[in-house]
């Protein structure tokens, strides 16, 4: 078992058991890449601590990751460089190791003879699945710790929730518990034995196989910092006018937080933490904090529990039946890959939300849902449906690759975390939006001119 430190045990979980030598301790950042504010990086220098041993941070770059291009590895580094920087003055060594993660890591345990391995909690199957491969290669002891959720996913649930409405009761019942302030890391007073080299990040930039070809963006900055300064000026400025205007992609009430959230340069409970301490309005507070606590955390969930959540397999059974009943259907519209990504469909709002998100990298929340609704309706099968908008959202989102998108992916074409609705052509029984619909909640005219307004073209 883990042993006792100021981090509450339910947010650890033992992924192997090992026995005790004399060594380091490393925390293998992965998914949380930030220094304040990070349950797995207090929990793994508490170990050192208490051993009064060296401490480390080591990060696997991976040289390709889910069709991530290099607008995404721009945006991972930035922040890395950061997190060195933070680590430096807390005298704390950080390595960016390169190559594929199962094996790099594994060599790194053995040649700075690590005793025990801290790494933070990812609930996709191919982090899990470097895990997995590192603990067969390695004999010491491997914690897991929760550093994403406020509540960890494990004790907030042990089995796939149906919905936000099964959910959100557990949690709620939680929160009290878990929504606390975070101690601070330390200046760690032993390394031991620990030599670094200086990141040679130019270097490092060029050994990614990544497409280049999807420019970086320029409306946001990366990393701690900026994240912060996004969420102060959000409280500041925005968030009093998100409960009415967070599904209008014509005004802009959104956050903008969901890349910082995403590569953990911005902790979810930092976030929750300085809105109740900041939003009197009880209404507006509990409108913003059902989607970054509830619904963030059921897609973890999802993911978690669910191992075909990229695909088919993956929806319930009532919804598999009726698209399977509908597989046959006439579609009106059919476009394949090329004209998806180029917004070359006959919808022009459609066309306005693929362009938002190939010149931005984020496209308005409400929008990916009719985005993804579409591609059902205009492609020749629910698999090639899912394929299409996962590609998509992996290879422009700054914030793709990540359980809320599959989740909403899953939610849109699969019925996922909803329920029957009436029957209707390709769609079945799935949850249904349209042009009109749209067009009777919002601007559709100021939206379609705000995303050709974007600069560049992104890809």
């Amino acid at each position: 078992m883990p042993e006792r430190t100021t981090v509450r045990p339910e947010r650890v979980r033992a992924l192997k058991e090992g026995k005790e030598t004399s060594g380091a301790v490393a925390y293998w950042m992965s998914r949380d890449q930030r220094v304040a504010d990070n349950w797995a990086l207090l929990f793994a220098q508490e170990l050192a601590l208490k051993r009064k041993a060296s401490f480390v941070v080591v990060f696997s770059a991976a040289p390709h990751f889910l069709n991530a291009p290099m607008r995404h590895y721009d945006f991972m580094l930035a922040g890395l460089k950061e997190v060195q920087e933070r680590l430096n003055t807390l005298k704390i060594p950080f390595f960016i190791i390169t190559g594929e993660p199962d094996e790099i890591v594994a060599h790194f345990v053995r040649a700075h003879h690590i005793a025990c391995l801290v790494t933070d909690f990812d609930p996709l199957r191919i982090k899990r699945g470097w895990k997995e491969q590192v603990i067969r290669k390695i004999g010491i002891p491997v914690y897991e710790v929760d550093a994403h959720n406020i509540v960890p996913c494990w004790t907030a649930s042990s089995k796939q929730e149906f919905g936000a409405f099964t959910i959100r009761k557990k949690i709620q019942r939680l929160l009290p518990e878990f929504l606390e302030e975070f101690p601070k890391p330390r200046v760690h007073p032993w390394q031991q034995g620990i030599m670094k080299e200086e990141t040679d990040w130019g270097r490092l930039s060029g050994t990614f196989r990544a497409d280049r070809s999807v420019k970086a963006v320029d409306w946001i900055v990366p990393g701690e910092k900026a994240g912060m300064k996004a969420l102060g000026h959000f409280i500041e400025k925005k968030i009093g006018a998100y409960d009415a205007g967070r599904n209008d992609p014509s005004q802009d009430c959104q956050s903008n937080l969901s890349p910082y959230l995403h590569f953990g340069h911005l902790s979810a409970q930092r976030v929750a933490l300085e809105v109740a301490r900041k939003v009197s309005d009880a209404r507006v507070q509990s409108s913003f904090l059902e989607e970054l606590i509830v619904r963030r955390e059921l897609s973890d969930n999802f993911c978690f529990y669910n191992p075909h959540y990229d695909s088919f397999e993956g929806f319930p059974a009532w919804a598999k039946k009726t698209l399977n009943d509908h597989r046959k259907d006439k579609r009106i519209y059919r476009y394949g890959i090329e004209e998806f990504e180029e917004g070359r469909t006959h919808d022009a709002l459609w066309n306005a939300a693929q362009l938002e998100m190939v010149k931005k990298g984020k496209m308005h929340g409400y929008m990916r849902m009719y985005w993804a609704k579409k591609i059902l309706e205009w492609s020749g099968s629910p698999e090639e449906a899912m394929e299409t908008a996962i590609y998509l959202n992996n290879r422009y989102e700054l914030d793709g690759r990540d359980p809320n998108g599959y989740a909403g992916i899953a939610w849109s074409i699969g019925g996922v975390h909803d329920r029957a609705w009436g029957e209707r052509n390709v769609f079945g029984k799935i949850r249904y939006m349209s042009y009109n619909g749209c067009k009777s909640k919002f601007d559709i005219r100021r939206y379609i001119q705000y995303s050709s307004s974007l600069p560049g073209k992104g890809g």
